[in-house]
């Protein structure tokens, strides 16, 4: 083999190498992949295209053996083709477990997902369920509680009503006392302003009474003592 053509072998056999090594590592992703689905159809596209690559590359070192003038060279590069062309083949069929596996391990995860999501659904609807339970009797007790506080309310409104209507009738009540007193003052007012009245009469008539009665004993007195005057 003339020396360019070597330098253009070793070319492809690292380009060819390094292809296969970046399957490798992209199947081992495929294998891995837990989804989402369009995360796996990323990487099968990135797949098939070091594929692609790679049998063209495949091809160009099979070409250049075909193309040997030596015997020996030219066997020994289509060999070295073949042998790649096996390992592409092993490395598409590891492809095609791994995205087997990838997607029995995406549908198992939706399915969980899928039961969890129902899962948390129906113990969400128990919690709503129980919430508006709670909600309810919550209402129903500040109802209650309302309640009781407005019977409480009329009750003192009666008790105070009758408190009122109780004060009124004793005000009613003092009031008429009052007015019964204030007869009694003003006819007590009278009967002694009547008395004083009389009182001042008899005093009167007691001193005329005296009166008359000295002058009696003293015409008496004047009588016997001087009979002749």
């Amino acid at each position: 083999m003339a020396s360019s053509a070597d330098v253009h072998v070793r070319i492809c056999e690292q380009e060819i190498i390094k292809y296969d090594l970046e399957i490798k590592a992209l199947v081992q992703d495929v294998r891995e992949c837990t989804g989402p689905q369009s995360k796996l159809t990323d990487l099968n596209l990135q797949v098939k295209e070091k594929f692609c690559n790679l049998r063209q590359r495949i091809q160009d070192l099979e070409q250049m053996g075909k193309e040997q003038d030596k015997e020996s060279d030219k066997l020994t590069l289509l060999n070295k083709a073949e042998g790649h062309r096996k390992q592409m083949l092993s490395n598409q069929t590891a492809w095609r477990k791994a995205n087997l596996a990838c997607k029995l391990s995406i549908d198992k995860l939706e399915k969980e997902d899928l039961l969890n999501s129902e899962d948390m659904s129906i113990r969400h609807r128990k919690m709503t369920k129980e919430s508006l339970a709670q909600t309810s009797s919550g209402i129903t007790e500040s109802l209650m509680s309302i309640s009781r506080m407005m019977a409480q309310q009329v009750q003192q409104s009666e008790e105070t009503m009758s408190t009122l209507a109780t004060s009124s009738r004793t005000v009613h009540e003092t009031n008429e006392e009052f007015k019964a007193m204030t007869g009694t003052i003003q006819l007590g007012r009278k009967l002694i302003i009547k008395y004083n009245r009389r009182e001042l009469t008899d005093k009167l008539l007691i001193f005329l009474a005296l009166a008359l009665f000295l002058a009696t004993v003293l015409y008496i007195l004047k009588k016997r003592l001087f009979p002749f005057f």
